[in-house]
């Protein structure tokens, strides 16, 4: 199956099944899909945590109630990248923690061999740049936002007689184009958003001979509305918005039970005060408060519901019965937990459909392309690698 092929056959289950995935849990007192409501009513609150957390259980779950489940699970597989693990000194690890460290070996390893001058967008301190230098690389290029770092990684790269030069640069205002060169090797680790956007354009423009890059957070740095990059993602029917890009960042390593409980707290609380906003206004539909500092969350609820009502410029009676609407708020986790898990079914096929629209769109201009995974998901979900290559400069 073509790229094109598995893209097409994607955006048509995707379509098919959006009632499934492209709506807001917060919207819906009750389960709002009448064929799942004995099954997912079945579930136990631990059965729906474990779900979520395991996809290959998540999956077989709901297999016998969502149509084509199987052939969207198959759509989804992506080949594992063939890993050449290097030896790394202690010394170029310090500072990196330890998973971080892995996930850099595991996407250093799947890159094709170069001794090319490399470019790293999004640099950081210039982790990956570094060992990209130690093995081999002609010289290395990193572009980052934050001077400190810039100066942090300068530094380390200096101390360590690796061959890496830095440039401070706002890769979304300023002028990017002399970065680019065609003999290079253009590499970005979890870029985000428009971020990796940019660096897949200018990279293409310049007709860099290598590209490889993980992309990370498809929603930040771009319009609300999602602009397809490719022809093919263009001529979709699905109109994505930043809700529906966020859901396939929705999966993650698992979380500590500190971090577990203040997000069921949080949740609980939001929901809670907005059963009040409700009695209070009459309005049936669900509003969003900002998203605040999770210390509030270790005050009380009544505290909670005063700096929301702040921000949402409610004024709020007298007299409440807090204990009720913390109860409706607790009670309607078990609502909104049952269809953030159905939505989870679709959060892998969301994350290859928007791969394969940047996989598609750098193959359109010229581009022999191929995607992989590069680490196992409990070192990162965003585990997938995009690696194209021009054919005439090589």
């Amino acid at each position: 199956m073509t790229l094109a092929e598995q893209f097409s056959a994607l955006d048509s289950l995707l379509m098919r099944n959006r009632q499934y995935w492209q709506c807001t849990a917060f919207d819906f007192d009750a389960l709002p899909w009448p064929e799942l409501q004995e099954p997912l009513n079945n579930l136990t609150d631990e059965e729906v945590a474990q779900l979520d957390g395991n996809e290959e259980q998540l999956y077989q779950f709901f297999e016998p109630h969502i149509e084509q489940l199987e052939q969207l699970v198959n759509l989804c597989e992506l080949p594992t990248a063939n890993l050449t693990r290097s030896d790394y000194p202690f010394w170029l690890s310090n500072g990196i923690k330890g998973r971080k460290f892995q996930q850099l070996q595991d996407f250093v390893a799947a890159l094709p061999s170069s001794t090319k001058p490399v470019l790293e967008w999004c640099a950081g301190k210039g982790h990956l740049g570094r060992m990209l230098a130690f093995n081999g690389a002609k010289s290395v290029h990193s572009i980052e936002l934050q001077p400190q770092l810039c100066e942090q990684g300068q530094h380390s790269a200096k101390q360590q007689g690796l061959a890496m030069h830095f440039s401070q640069a706002d890769v979304l205002k300023d002028d990017i184009t002399a970065f680019f060169k065609a003999d290079m090797h253009a590499v970005a680790l979890h870029a985000c958003g428009g971020l990796h956007q940019a660096f897949m354009q200018q990279a293409s423009v310049a007709k860099v001979s290598n590209i490889s890059f993980s992309p990370c957070c498809y929603h930040l740095f771009t319009p609300d509305n999602y602009l397809a990059m490719s022809t093919l993602a263009q001529q979709s029917l699905l109109n994505l918005t930043h809700r529906d890009l966020k859901l396939a960042l929705q999966e993650m390593v698992t979380a500590p039970s500190r971090i577990v409980k203040v997000r069921n707290t949080e949740v609980a609380w939001r929901l809670g005060f907005d059963a009040l906003r409700k009695s209070i206004t009459n309005e049936q539909h669900y509003v969003s408060v900002p998203s605040v500092n999770k210390a509030v969350f270790s005050d009380s609820f009544k505290s909670f519901c005063a700096w929301a009502a702040d921000k949402k410029s409610l004024k709020l009676p007298q007299e409440i019965d807090y204990n009720k609407f913390l109860f409706i708020g607790q009670d309607k986790i078990k609502v909104t937990d049952r269809i953030e898990l159905v939505r989870h079914v679709f959060r892998r096929a969301i994350e290859v459909w928007l791969v394969l629209d940047r996989a598609l769109y750098l193959q359109q201009q010229g581009y022999q392309v191929s995607i992989k995974t590069f680490c196992a998901k409990q070192l990162t979900p965003r585990n997938i690698l995009i690696l194209a290559n021009y054919p005439s400069s090589n």
